[in-house]
């Protein structure tokens, strides 16, 4: 993975275990919807929530699709609050990252007692 993803990814998990410790796990994925971007703007970076994105497909837009959270325009996170990550999310973000043309995802779990944190590559 590049250097300045990575930085920015670190950044960006660093927010995220923040608001982890403040909320704790327990909440609907739309509790931390709202509180993720509010964090991560504390900390100075920039970000787009519900970014409606087109879904192609041979030259075709045959959808959209809205993204929960994009930073800096480089990275997309994907918000779950489960009791376990499962083939399905990563797919989900790797779909994400196919249709974006981006090369870095994020997937937090915020349902545990410790938050779960997948970097997802493309």
């Amino acid at each position: 993975m590049n250097i300045e993803f990575e930085e920015l990814s670190n950044k960006i998990i660093k927010s995220a275990i923040e608001l982890h410790k403040k909320l704790g796990p327990g909440f609907l994925e739309s509790i931390y919807q709202i509180a993720l971007p509010i964090q991560l703007r504390k900390d100075g970076l920039n970000v787009e929530t519900q970014k409606e994105i087109k879904i192609y497909y041979d030259g075709h837009e045959i959808g959209r699709h809205r993204l929960d959270i994009m930073v800096e325009n480089e990275i997309i996170i994907e918000l779950k609050a489960v009791k376990e990550f499962d083939d399905s999310h990563m797919a989900q973000v790797m779909s994400y990252l196919k249709a974006t043309g981006l090369k870095v995802g994020l997937l937090l779990n915020f349902a545990k007692a410790t938050l779960g944190i997948k970097r997802v590559v493309n």
